[in-house]
């Protein structure tokens, strides 16, 4: 207890130096800031913004090729979409085509056979 008690009275300030205290050692403080801010500019922030300026760059860059990937990807997904409606209307077509000559190869069957009918009857 009693170190303690020295401890607290020793630590009391009396006189100049207490915490704004604004002798030589606060231009030395600025100066050594200003150093510090010259040397981290120097040696960790041009190059770290370099590096962030090329990244950005290589983004942007990806970014468009993509853009112009997509781009061509939905041309041709429109370009092939328009071939396939084509060839289904021209299968249609054919099939419809094909329907009615088959219909028409039948109805001449059936006269034929009905005169063939028609003439054993006689």
């Amino acid at each position: 207890m009693i170190n303690l008690s020295i401890l607290i009275s020793s630590s009391e300030v009396s006189g100049p130096g207490g915490l704004f205290d604004f002798d030589a050692t606060l231009p030395l403080v600025v100066i050594q800031f200003l150093l510090l801010m010259i040397i981290l500019n120097i040696i960790l922030y041009n190059p770290l913004l370099t590096v962030i300026d090329e990244r950005k760059e290589y983004i942007l860059n990806n970014l468009s090729k993509a853009s112009e990937t997509l781009a061509e990807a939905n041309k041709l997904t429109t370009n092939y979409e328009q071939e396939l409606d084509s060839v289904r209307k021209e299968a249609q077509l054919e099939i419809t085509n094909s329907q009615k000559i088959h219909k028409e190869i039948l109805e001449v069957e059936l006269n034929i056979s009905q005169k063939v009918k028609k003439k054993k009857k006689k």
